[in-house]
């Protein structure tokens, strides 16, 4: 992410010891962020690391220095977590945005366009990567949650009739809609070379403070609930 963002003659600097130390509670650890980001003269705060127990303090320190911020998906916490969050941005005048970068593929873009308000089609997906799970986190959540939230973002009236997710199995990333027995739209998204980061950003920056981001956390909630629904109608067995 800094040799894109670098490459692209952008400012870009990392945030030295931002670990929680032993011996930080809550409020020390954001204060101590805070003040970083706050000396950093920045005004987003990428945060590129996966999910857990550290992002909302980080997100709430951003916030304190009057940064909007970028969250790696999947967003896995609760509604009062991501209430209070959007509240706290909203009075300062800030965007949070959610990295759901595939949202921003050309096609997805032309399905948008074109599928949003069609309710009679049925969306699937695959999403199946070779390497193994380094992060802990279940394939359904980690990588549905990219073709979820093209669903949501493209095609939200068609019904979801299943998507296979995996890790440890032939690259593969595809999405379609389908009108009955008819298959009207697809898009093989593998290796693909577009610019989505670089797009992604720049409609992020055109939002900020100023009109609503699409992928903000009430969107990054709906992908995560929308996805627990799903992973309860998935019998154990057949879980990736």
């Amino acid at each position: 992410m800094h040799a894109l963002l670098v490459g692209e003659n952008r400012r870009s600097n990392f945030l030295p010891d931002a670990r929680r130390k032993p011996d930080e509670t809550d409020i020390k650890y954001t204060a101590r962020i805070s003040d970083a980001l706050e000396r950093s003269t920045s005004q987003i705060a990428w945060l590129c690391v996966p999910p857990g127990p550290h992002v909302p303090p980080l997100i709430r320190a951003a916030l304190a220095a009057n940064l909007h911020v970028v969250v790696e998906k999947p967003w896995v916490y609760s509604q009062e977590q991501t209430a209070a969050l959007q509240r706290t941005a909203g009075q300062k005048g800030l965007s949070i945005g959610v990295h759901f970068e595939y949202c921003f593929l050309s096609e997805v873009q032309s399905w948008r366009r074109i599928y949003e308000t069609e309710a009679c089609l049925q969306f699937g997906g695959i999403f199946t990567v070779s390497a193994r799970d380094r992060l802990g986190i279940p394939a359904l959540q980690n990588l549905g949650s990219h073709l979820m939230a093209i669903h949501a973002y493209a095609a939200p009236r068609s019904v979801v009739t299943g998507i296979q997710c995996g890790y440890e199995s032939p690259d593969h990333r595809s999405i379609w809609l389908d009108s009955g027995d008819r298959r009207v739209a697809t898009v093989d998204f593998f290796n693909t070379k577009e610019p989505i980061i670089q797009r992604f950003l720049t409609q992020f920056e055109s939002s900020m403070g100023e009109k609503p981001f699409p992928l903000n956390l009430d969107f990054a909630l709906r992908i995560k609930e929308e996805l627990v629904a799903l992973d309860e109608e998935v019998p154990p067995e057949k879980r990736p």
